[in-house]
């Protein structure tokens, strides 16, 4: 049987099953646990056993694997439509509507898919990252989301509330997806891998989706820790560091990794700090050379942290 992924939340979970709303917005922080608890939800909905979802049957399975016929996940675009990285996160009208991708750049759209009876019970939209709808596609989303084809269900999560466009945010019930105590983490820690570590429950700060991914967290974390140690050295030690963590680079982790090694520093080190690292994310959104980007960074850190010669 299935557990869907999900660690804690079983106060979340009671308030979800006693929704009879057709739009919910989940609202907590990156890896809190908001897509395996919208995906036990799709499940609740199109299991047809009496404790549903049952967590063993097909539909189930399937809901869980995010591989259900009658379930879509519908996250930011990644690339550009020439291959390259998206410089920012957006869920583009064209994948709302077939009649506003002139490009064909997706081969099904919510609008349409939704026209479409189920399968099983009843289709869901998972909308993860709804602060990346753009005004067009939120408005182009709108009628569907209020009077839903076949009973539809949409489930939007967001991390910042405040950047979901209020045409959606308002016709959908909020529910708060909280972070996880740490003795339910340290529990689940044990259950998968047979001993602790309290660097890592530190580091997920009550974020189940940490210990799934936890190896690479070990590694960014790691990596940090080299790459600070050599920052303080010598310039030569500083610069090396910088290519080695380029070569290495972990844009999910090393990022908050980086930030979360000097957490101790001092106010004024940390404030310096903090702006060399946000800005070199920046600079590589922007397709900078990333080995002049470390390189400054290297050399913004020393300067961060008093370091000379």
């Amino acid at each position: 049987m299935t557990d869907f992924g999900i660690i804690g939340h079983a106060g979340v979970r009671a308030t979800l099953a006693q929704q009879g709303a057709h739009a919910l917005m989940l609202v907590g922080p990156s890896r809190v646990g908001r897509r395996p608890l919208a995906r036990w939800l799709a499940a609740r909905v199109n299991c047809a056993q009496p404790q549903a979802p049952c967590g063993s049957c097909p539909s189930c399975l399937a809901a869980a694997a995010g591989t259900h016929g009658d379930v879509w996940e519908v996250g930011p675009r990644l690339t550009t439509t020439t291959g390259k990285a998206a410089r920012r996160a957006l869920i583009p009208i064209s994948v709302v509507s077939e009649k506003h991708d002139s490009g064909s750049e997706y081969e099904r759209h919510i609008v349409e898919w939704l026209m479409v009876a189920p399968h099983a019970r009843r289709k869901v939209v998972v909308i993860d990252g709804a602060e990346h709808l753009n005004e067009a596609a939120a408005n182009a989303l709108l009628k569907t989301v209020e009077e839903p084809p076949h009973g539809a269900l949409f489930v939007f999560l967001t991390e910042e509330l405040g950047r979901v466009m209020p045409t959606i945010a308002s016709r959908a019930t909020r529910v708060a997806v909280p972070p996880v105590a740490d003795a339910e983490l340290e529990a689940a820690l044990l259950r998968l891998e047979g001993r602790a570590d309290p660097e890592l429950l530190a580091f997920a700060q009550g974020r189940p989706g940490v210990l799934f991914e936890r190896e690479a967290v070990r590694e960014a974390l790691g990596g940090a820790r080299t790459f600070l140690e050599a920052v303080r050295g010598s310039m030569l030690e500083a610069l090396d560091a910088a290519e080695g963590l380029e070569k290495r680079f972990d844009p999910q982790w090393h990022p908050e990794a980086l930030a979360w090694t000097l957490r101790d520093a001092a106010p004024q080190v940390r404030l310096a700090a903090d702006a060399a690292l946000q800005e070199a994310w920046s600079a590589l959104e922007q397709y900078v050379s990333p080995a002049l980007v470390f390189q400054v960074l290297a050399l913004r850190l020393r300067a961060a942290l008093g370091c000379s010669g």
